[in-house]
């Protein structure tokens, strides 16, 4: 498995931006598509973005199209969620999460296709 800790949450009021981050550590980056999760209070963890190894494709959830944008950078390792023209729906703890199988894209809305976790960062949108 690999070790993934995200950051950049915090509380911002409706209409803001944020970036969330998440560094991976302990596989070959640039091998494993990335995903980013989200949990609502009360609400089952639904998927938001993903995005292939090489960053050539991405995925994004009809309720954040083209409002969020998910990115990396395998020279760094990181995977980054960018957030605009936020929601209060857009309230939950957000999650990243490493595909179990490299060199893969299919069914990247699957939760089962992921087999490592982030601890989760924390997104508070205020009206």
């Amino acid at each position: 498995q690999v070790q993934l800790v995200e950051s950049g949450g915090g509380l911002v009021q409706v209409g803001g931006s944020l970036r969330l981050s998440c560094a991976a550590s302990g596989r070959t980056f640039s091998h494993y598509a990335m995903g980013w999760f989200r949990q609502a209070p009360g609400k089952e963890r639904e998927f938001v973005a993903a995005i292939s190894w090489n960053g050539g494709n991405t995925y994004v959830a009809d309720s954040v199209k083209g409002r969020f944008t998910i990115s990396r950078d395998n020279a760094k390792n990181t995977v980054y969620l960018q957030m605009n023209s936020l929601k209060p729906e857009d309230t939950a703890i957000y999650y990243c999460a490493c595909r179990g199988e490299r060199f893969t894209n299919y069914n990247y809305a699957d939760q089962r296709r992921y087999d490592s976790w982030g601890q989760g960062t924390q997104v508070t949108v205020s009206s």
